[in-house]
């Protein structure tokens, strides 16, 4: 059951990272709940805590959103730099 709501989870806060960053219509299904997962991972890391506690709290998602949003920004400066 944990993996069926880490996609859950996780395609709603990449799908709201994507919304914040205007990145939206750029990305499907599949790569908003990519940028979640690996956006709460990073968001743990940056952030100095574990979101895997077992249930999910309002810091966990905060925490998971940001991370996404930052995976995002950094997306943005790596397509902006290679675009030239």
């Amino acid at each position: 059951m944990g993996i069926i709501l880490w996609l859950i989870i996780g395609g709603i806060v990449g799908w709201l990272a994507s919304i914040l960053m205007k990145t939206d219509a750029q990305q499907g299904i599949f790569l908003n709940v990519l940028v979640g997962i690996v956006g709460a991972a990073l968001g743990g890391l940056l952030l100095g805590g574990s979101i895997n506690t077992g249930m999910l709290s309002l810091r966990s998602f905060v925490v998971s959103l940001l991370g996404a949003v930052v995976l995002l920004a950094l997306i943005n400066l790596v397509r902006r730099g290679r675009a030239r």
